[in-house]
């Protein structure tokens, strides 16, 4: 938790008049989110660092255009190996499903009308090989998932079917129809066929499917590299509070965040307010992305900006209008090195602040390497009214309560009683919202499974 990245929420005549100045000015100005080459760090002046703020839907989509346009990295893994990646290529089905005619059911496999004479030679079970035809007016026991005989017709469940022990007949007591509980081969698909396509999450099920289908590896995108860094002196590791430091929220909170997205975090480290550290750490890392918490807006000890300036880095968005959160921003880093062109996410020091930056910036941009389609966006009508920033876009926590968004109290910048409850976060358009106004939806990477535990008046 850094109080220096605080953004003003003050609704003022100044904030009015640069909204005016924002749309007269042109947007493609040196330093603006829209490609100029020049470095442009936070300035101080109101008016100006607005102006360069981007859109909340322009600055989301963006970073999922980065993130789709990067070369995706891919590998071959073993299907114990591979349940949350992504499918590189599509599941294409390497034989018949099922692979030969087999039984749906334990009873008789018989072949003609019946009444069958009951052949000698035991039962027939699953994973046995071939088997000799069945001679019309015969009848066999047969397990479920067992081969077929050639020629039989029908299987008969072995509840619908008596049998004559002194005769060695057996009697079906309901009609039979041909080719009942035979499951025939390629009844669910075909070799060749296509099953998935590129891009599927491999859940549970798919791996089961791609056993079935004759798989035994499958091609994955590689996942995306995150390296975390945590800038500020007055964070503390373990303890209370004490002497104007302050428990670090970030650190903990951040890489399990991304974690949740589906990527490998390499490493979560401190480096307090030290420029050459984060120079050395921006400069080393072969992380895909650097995620940096602090630091981003124009204070003595905001290391962000000038050491993105002093490696080359190209700034993509540079604040963003949306509260909290506003001084976020992602650069483009220099090669270096041996080191590739990688991104650099920077998130404000506030958690609620910095958890507007993972959902704007951080997720698409990684959804996009990480070959995963976005999700895709939907919106639901709120139960009360909110309130909004004159110009911004806010994101608000809420929870679900039958079919309407709730929002949750304890949602200033630095808190995160709120969103430790939510389900996800409201986009509250500028002006506010009326109760009843549908509004657009960013749920969490956890809540389709969590329960919510805002059921407290204390919360809504």
């Amino acid at each position: 938790m850094n109080g220096r990245d605080q953004e003003p929420e003050s609704d003022g005549v100044e904030e009015a008049l640069a909204l005016v100045a924002r749309h007269t000015r042109h947007e493609d100005a040196p330093g603006s989110a829209h490609g100029s080459d020049a470095f442009s760090a936070p300035t101080g002046d109101a008016a100006a660092d607005r102006h360069r703020a981007t859109s909340w839907p322009e600055a989301r989509a963006l970073a999922a255009r980065i993130g789709r346009a990067a070369q995706p990295r891919t590998r071959r893994v073993r299907l114990d190996q591979a349940l949350g990646q992504v499918l590189a290529e599509p599941l294409t089905a390497l034989c018949d499903l099922p692979s030969f005619d087999t039984s749906a059911m334990d009873g008789w496999a018989v072949a003609g009308p019946g009444p069958w004479t009951i052949r000698s030679g035991g039962s027939l079970l699953a994973g046995h090989g071939e088997t000799p035809p069945l001679p019309d007016g015969a009848a066999v026991r047969i397990a479920t998932g067992a081969r077929i005989p050639p020629e039989a017709t029908a299987v008969i469940r072995s509840e619908h079917a008596r049998t004559d022990a002194d005769e060695g007949q057996l009697y079906a007591e309901r009609e039979v129809v041909q080719g009942q509980d035979i499951r025939p081969r390629g009844q669910e698909c075909r070799s060749g066929d296509h099953l998935l396509p590129a891009a599927s999450r491999v859940t549970p099920a798919v791996l089961g499917l791609a056993a079935a289908a004759g798989y035994d590896e499958l091609v994955t995108l590689a996942r995306p590299r995150v390296e975390v860094l945590v800038l500020g002196d007055e964070l503390l590791s373990a303890g209370l509070p004490h002497q104007g430091l302050i428990r670090d929220a970030l650190g903990p909170m951040i890489g399990p965040w991304l974690g949740a997205l589906g990527v490998d975090v390499v490493a979560t480290r401190r480096l307090g307010d030290d420029a050459e550290a984060l120079h050395r750490a921006v400069t080393t890392s072969d992380a895909d992305l650097i995620v940096t918490t602090g630091g981003t807006a124009a204070g003595p000890v905001d290391h962000v900006h000038p050491v993105l300036r002093k490696t080359g880095a190209e700034l993509l968005v540079d604040g963003v209008a949306v509260r909290p959160g506003h001084p976020m921003l992602l650069a483009r880093l220099a090669p270096h090195g041996e080191l590739p062109s990688r991104h650099l996410v920077g998130l404000p020091g506030n958690p609620l602040a910095a958890v507007s930056g993972l959902l704007t910036l951080a997720e698409p941009l990684l959804s996009g390497l990480g070959g995963r389609p976005a999700p895709v966006p939907y919106r639901a009508p709120v139960r009360d009214e909110v309130h909004g920033h004159p110009y911004d876009s806010r994101l608000v926590p809420f929870v679900h309560r039958a079919d309407r968004l709730v929002p949750l109290h304890y949602n200033g910048p630095a808190m995160l009683r709120g969103i430790a409850a939510a389900d996800g976060l409201a986009v509250v358009p500028p002006g506010g919202a009326r109760a009843g106004d549908e509004l657009e939806v960013l749920d969490l990477p956890w809540t389709s499974w969590a329960p919510s535990i805002a059921d407290g008046g204390c919360f809504t």
